[in-house]
């Protein structure tokens, strides 16, 4: 039995001989970022079906979308969220701190650090790519016109900006493990250098900055604006297969960010429900795991953590390309908040409109 299954099974063990005596109608509000729309459409349903057959209670989920750090400050504003299912750590490290609703070792709470799925940055591009976009390199040439949302405002974003950057520093160093170490200082500070000019470049060829990831798609397939869009992949993979059919393809750089979208439980707001309620969203987040739920997020065009579970037709959509991870590269996410999109950091000082 995996860790995963004997996990459920201590819980739901637990939930079964308290719930069935006297099932409950349970709501349950999911403040989550903006491409996860379909996939939590279709997850909701299952997971209710689910537990209620485990527990008798009866269980709707409410979805509250946007640009994910967006949604982080509804959440510290006031929005009674109950999970937070958001694009990255970040912002909900900025709940924790802000409104001490989510406790800070929340990573801990599920397994891989609380990312069920995972996603990277690609390039989407018009049918035939009349462009001849390639790699990260051909964003910055005349005439290109990139489509990306506001990092101030998406964590989509903000994985798009530090891809590029990843990018930049893989060019001008070779290995990232140079990073970290001291003999290489010189060569470390002119790769930052050139990943500044580069990354600024790039967002002088940006003509509008949408405040979220599924307003920059809808503004490249919809609206018609840009020859590429940064793009989650799973925001690529919902295009060309479904919003635009024929109309677009797939660029897969050689060098990007593995995306570890994570989820947590917003514990300040969902005790005041009662016990049923903590019991039913923690259950909610912990079933992400399960294995009807990673082949779910695999047919929503996420990398899902546990891909034994998944179609193998799903998983063969997915291509190998070289990944990093912000911690890897950058220390953590908040010493990358800190130092490229606060008041004052490196986007702000880069970001000319």
């Amino acid at each position: 039995m995996t860790s995963w299954a004997f996990a459920s099974a201590l819980g739901l063990f637990a939930l079964s001989a308290t719930s069935f005596a006297q099932a409950e109608d349970i709501e349950l509000l999911n403040a989550s970022y903006d491409p996860t729309r379909e996939l939590y459409q279709a997850y909701d349903p299952l997971f209710s079906k689910w537990y209620k057959q485990q527990t008798g209670d009866d269980v709707t989920v409410e979805q509250s979308h946007g640009g994910s750090g967006s949604q982080a400050r509804s959440v510290i504003d006031g929005l009674p969220a109950d999970v937070a299912t958001l694009a990255l750590g970040y912002d909900i490290d900025a709940i924790a701190d802000r409104t001490g609703k989510i406790p800070e070792d929340w990573q801990s709470a599920f397994p891989h650090n609380s990312a069920p799925y995972t996603s990277t940055i690609v390039f989407l591009v018009r049918k035939g790519n009349p462009k001849n976009i390639q790699d990260w390199d051909d964003l910055t040439k005349d005439g290109i016109e990139v489509i990306t949302p506001n990092p101030k405002t998406s964590g989509g974003a903000r994985w798009n900006f530090l891809a590029a950057w990843i990018y930049v520093l893989k060019q001008q160093m070779g290995d990232l493990g140079k990073l970290d170490d001291p003999r290489y200082a010189d060569e470390v500070s002119a790769a930052k250098a050139a990943a500044e000019k580069f990354v600024g470049d790039l967002y002088r060829h940006v003509p509008v900055l949408d405040s979220g990831a599924r307003g920059a798609t809808n503004t490249f397939v919809q609206r018609g604006i840009g020859d590429v869009l940064l793009a989650w992949e799973n925001e690529a993979f919902l295009a060309t297969e479904e919003l635009g059919e024929g109309q677009f393809d797939i660029v897969v750089p050689s060098v990007s960010i593995l995306a570890e979208p994570p989820v947590a439980v917003v514990e300040g707001n969902v005790r005041k429900k009662g016990e049923a309620a903590e019991k039913a969203a923690h259950a909610y987040l912990e079933h992400l795991y399960s294995p009807e739920a990673q082949a779910l997020a695999a047919a929503n065009y996420y990398r899902p953590v546990n891909p034994e579970s998944a179609a193998k037709e799903d998983l063969a959509r997915f291509p190998d390309l070289e990944l990093h991870t912000v911690n890897e590269v950058f220390g953590s996410w908040r010493k990358a908040q800190e130092t490229y999109f606060n008041d004052g950091g490196v986007f702000d000082k880069i970001y000319q409109p």
